[in-house]
């Protein structure tokens, strides 16, 4: 078996989790059907919580310098953003950067990483058995089969991998259409774009002089999604609802898109599973799909390798399911929420009371409360997961704060730098001139004897701190006395890792 791990679909999703499943040493291969990389960009952002996880993979300085830092976002477009610079992070912004680059920036790691990426290769079929499974693939040559221990559905709204796994996609039917147009002509001046912004036009500018337009016509949201849009209509329904057509013209994309909007009733069965758009579809309200397939990929990867591996503990590749349908549910839920707060205004019957409802709404986000915590949600950063054991401590499931530290024997500045390898990191952050002795030395544990660290609210008091390789909290103690101190540590490694490898027992790359 040459492959560990078959990968359908090449997206953002899918190349994600490859490079996480590549730095646990797993061979993966990724099919996708297209034959040249994603040119148009369907998604234009990274929120703060994508940003955060490319930074724990040393990653993030190939893409800040492409991107545009933009320190709030919108909630259903009302005029009051959301403040993502007030949370608890270093990265309190959205970049802005189209989604050919991070799929062009995510596929070169890849390669660096040795996945194989098998492009104008379409996955037809998928069988399962107690060993393994088999992938029914056409490519260039014809249908072939592959082999590996899992597959795992990256392939969008219409997976193949889920519709094998007979995994239920319930849901809704779009209800409502909208339409967007990359244009490299059109009237940029100040005037025609506020014309377009007061009409609820997004307007925003992309690489090369290009400027996209999304909107919603009122007259026009009923027509389905599979029906094209042309040049002709982009400009009849800017004239209609601008006064002006902008003088849009050479369109390098137009496209309509709907809302339809669905959630797997399961992540995984058997050796399938799915991340992405093949586990949850929705109107891209806020900018959140690519996002949250990000997000699926990195809490899926380290838990995939274990299994591979043959380390994983009990119940570890159903905690994907576990912990990240609850997120896929979420943004479903208020991405629906938002559509609707848009869609009403666009209809006659309920004009006044929507723009009353949407007045409200735009008050209410101006409290500081009720911000941060949609900003929270947007932005993913509180996304915290149920941990397994409820003496994990308080942080258990968070994300770990990035705090600034110095630590004996190591070059790192920052908790983020211990996690470029994506294995655990133990912190011992005990006072005193000598640090406790840290575990067992285990090929899967990153060990960092803290001498001195940054102030944080939620770790004062805290003497160690095992992270998940995907950087969230798998456990902390504020227990002070050694010996009670190794106990309870030795019983978190065990429910977090299993039974103990020693160094140079994990593959690496």
């Amino acid at each position: 078996m040459k492959n560990d791990v078959i990968i359908a679909g090449g997206g953002p999703t899918g190349l994600m989790l490859a490079c996480e499943l590549a730095l646990a040493g797993v061979r993966t291969r990724i099919l996708e059907r297209r034959v040249e990389p994603q040119r148009d960009s369907r998604a234009l952002t990274l929120h703060p919580r994508s940003v955060e996880l490319l930074d724990q993979r040393g990653l993030l300085d190939r893409f800040l310098p492409l991107g545009r830092a933009v320190p709030g976002w919108h909630f259903a477009q009302l005029p009051t953003r959301l403040d993502f610079s007030r949370l608890d992070s270093r990265h309190g912004y959205t970049l802005f950067l189209a989604q050919a680059r991070t799929e062009a920036l995510l596929a070169e790691r890849a390669a660096e990483l040795g996945v194989r990426i098998s492009r104008g290769h379409e996955v037809v079929g998928v069988r399962q058995d107690e060993d393994g499974v088999e992938v029914e693939v056409r490519g260039p040559e014809g249908v072939e089969t592959v082999r590996a221990q899992y597959a795992v559905g990256c392939d969008g709204g219409r997976s193949v991998v889920r519709r094998a796994a007979g995994i239920g996609f319930p849901g809704t039917d779009e209800t409502l259409t909208g339409v967007l147009g990359d244009f490299a002509v059109m009237d940029t001046g100040p005037a025609a774009l506020d014309a377009a912004r007061a009409a609820g036009v997004l307007v925003a500018p992309l690489e090369g002089g290009v400027t996209r337009l999304v909107l919603v016509d009122p007259e026009r949201m009923r027509v389905p999604s599979a029906e094209p849009v042309g040049l002709a209509e982009f400009r009849q329904i800017l004239l209609r609802m601008c006064g002006t057509d902008l003088g849009v013209a050479d369109p390098r994309w137009l496209s309509r898109f709907g809302n339809a909007t669905r959630l797997a009733d399961s992540y995984r069965a058997g050796r399938l599973l799915v991340a992405g758009d093949a586990a949850h579809i929705h109107f891209p309200a806020a900018g959140q799909g690519l996002n949250t397939g990000l997000q699926d990929a990195v809490n899926l990867g380290w838990k995939l390798a274990a299994a591979v591996q043959g380390w994983a503990p009990p119940d570890l590749l159903d905690s994907y399911d576990a912990e990240r349908r609850p997120v896929g549910r979420g943004v479903t839920e208020n991405t629906e929420i938002q559509t609707l707060l848009m869609e009403l205004t666009l209809v006659p019957r309920y004009q006044r009371p929507a723009a009353a409802l949407r007045g409200l709404m735009d008050e209410l986000l101006g409290q500081e409360e009720v911000n941060r915590t949609l900003a929270g949600r947007v932005s993913a950063l509180d996304t915290a997961y149920r941990p397994a054991d409820p003496d994990a401590g308080p942080l258990a499931g968070r994300p770990v704060p990035d705090i600034s530290l110095t630590a004996a024997g190591s070059s790192a500045t920052r908790v983020y730098d211990l996690l470029h390898t994506a294995r655990f990191v133990h912190l011992d952050l005990a006072p005193g001139p000598t640090p406790t002795a840290g575990p067992e030395p285990d090929a899967r544990v990153t060990t960092a004897l803290v001498t001195g660290y940054d102030d944080h609210p939620d770790l004062r008091g805290t003497t160690e701190i095992l992270v998940r390789p995907d950087g969230h909290v798998a456990w902390t103690t504020r227990t002070t006395d050694p010996t009670a101190r190794r106990t309870e540590r030795l019983t978190a490694l065990t429910r977090a890792l299993g039974r103990r490898r020693p160094l140079g027992a994990c593959p690496t790359r």
